[in-house]
């Protein structure tokens, strides 16, 4: 699979998972967070709550699930710019926030699990 055609898939995938956040109550904050080494895929609102998450899509799970491929290197990444997102937006920094990580399984009829609390920053305030 080309980088485009991998690249349609995983904002497909970042779509379902955001529809299926907003049905479970969450509030869209902003997509696709860039900074200096690193990107959020969704930054949303549950109740009080800052939610940063990861969309993992994989076509099946024979080799790995989705949420098993966000690995430390990739933890510390979003733990980095979620800081770098806090710091450009001070009015969220009092909230309390966490990681979840939100796996989209399957092509047409894809499966969608969401991980809440998926892992947790070390030695940080966040």
């Amino acid at each position: 699979m080309g980088l485009a055609a991998r690249g349609l898939v995983g904002d497909r995938a970042e779509q379902q998972a955001l529809r299926f956040l907003i049905r479970e109550g969450l509030r869209p904050v902003t997509r696709n967070f860039r900074s200096r080494g690193g990107e959020i895929d969704l930054i949303m609102l549950h109740g009080d709550c800052l939610t940063f998450v990861e969309v993992r899509y994989r076509k099946s799970t024979r080799f790995s699930a989705p949420a098993l491929t966000v690995d430390r290197h990739k933890q510390r990444k979003i733990v980095r710019t979620a800081a770098l997102f806090l710091a450009a937006k001070p009015q969220y920094a009092r909230l309390a926030s966490r990681f979840d990580v939100v796996a989209v399984t399957g092509g047409v009829d894809s499966t969608i699990e969401w991980l809440q609390d998926a892992f947790r920053p070390v030695n940080s305030t966040l």
